[in-house]
């Protein structure tokens, strides 16, 4: 049996002015109708099913999810009283999940990635899960092969020891990368040994707790008594001890630790939706490579992108300029500025 965890409790500040502390870029349509934690959901409902989802959030946020996901349980949104990065919210989710489904395996998935093909991304799902069934002390990782040399992302470094199960090939893992700079992605893009780290992970619930127990103790004792209190009572503890666990990642907490981390090389046409040029590389396009939404007209401009729903914009022989609206204002924004936008945040 396998259940889904969805981290969804960030800010997205990277996608600000259209993404606020009150509406997180996982709650918008960034690439199409649906919003990104949408996405997420729909891209595994048919291999597990609602009530084995689970969506890890902020206090501030459960409104959102419950009117954008109104299929999930109201027990399955597990509640973060504060961010404290991404090995608290874990150990929190997997503890909730193992009180109603003991002996359940875990696949962890941000709210905010973009994957193409969705069937591979199924059947590379199913797969890892029944290794889990023959390997109860693996942690798998899904990893990408990079076709640019990224510095926003972060590695994976694998060996030949490779092994075969229904056909599909899994590594172990010789150890995570820091994101490198762009002399070190280079030589990444060229050695056929690395892979992008995605985020995205599989395990057995109770061998994640018996990890964090190991390797964060902190953790583990801040938040144990999870597993078996009342329901009644189980957001009190979380958020009494919530502050009592240790604020760090999981890949520091665990997974640089662990001695048995695989990854599953995974050709999905993945994309970390984190910084606008991002979107830019998935958004339709005119003749003249211009994003256009909303009412807006281009007159001898190019490789330009706008982003309205109110009065018309008019470009005219305007060039690499972004435009978004908000409620209160229009951005007009050089598109060499883009990726640093939420660092004028507090300017204006």
């Amino acid at each position: 049996m396998i259940c889904a965890l969805i981290m969804a409790g960030g800010k997205g500040t990277r996608f600000w002015p259209l993404s606020t502390e009150e509406k997180p870029k996982q709650f918008l349509s960034l690439l199409g109708e649906d919003t990104m934690i949408q996405m997420t959901v729909n891209r595994i409902k048919s291999i597990i099913p609602m009530e084995r989802i689970f969506v890890c959030t902020a206090a501030i946020y459960v409104g959102l999810v419950k009117e954008q996901l109104p299929e999930l349980l109201e027990k399955n949104i597990i509640i973060e009283p504060e961010g404290r990065n991404t090995a608290p919210c874990i150990a929190l989710s997997a503890f909730v999940i193992k009180r109603y489904y003991n002996d359940a395996n875990m696949i962890v998935l941000p709210s905010d990635h973009l994957i193409n093909d969705e069937d591979e991304f199924r059947n590379i799902v199913n797969r890892a899960n029944n290794f889990l069934e023959n390997n109860e002390e693996a942690i798998i990782t899904l990893g990408m092969k990079p076709d640019r040399p990224e510095t926003g992302y972060g590695y994976i470094k694998y060996s030949n020891n490779i092994e075969s199960n229904h056909k599909f090939n899994i590594f172990k893992v010789d150890r995570f990368v820091e994101k490198p700079n762009e002399e070190n992605a280079k030589k990444y893009l060229e050695d056929d040994s690395y892979l992008w780290n995605g985020g995205m992970f599989l395990w057995k619930v109770s061998n994640i707790i018996n990890e964090i127990k190991k390797y964060s103790p902190q953790t583990y004792e801040a938040l144990h008594e999870i597993e078996f209190a009342q329901e009644e009572l189980l957001q009190k503890i979380i958020n009494d001890n919530y502050n009592k666990t240790e604020v760090i990642s999981i890949d520091y907490a665990i997974l640089e630790k662990s001695k048995n981390i695989y990854v599953v090389p995974s050709n999905i046409g993945w994309d970390d939706i984190g910084t606008w040029k991002s979107v830019e590389r998935y958004k339709e396009k005119d003749i003249d490579n211009n994003i256009l939404e909303g009412n807006t007209t281009v007159i001898e401009s190019k490789s330009n992108i706008s982003i309205n729903t109110g009065k018309k914009i008019v470009m005219i022989g305007i060039e690499d300029v972004m435009t978004l609206e908000t409620e209160d204002s229009i951005y007009i924004i050089n598109k060499d500025y883009m990726e640093n936008l939420r660092d004028y945040k507090n300017v204006i």
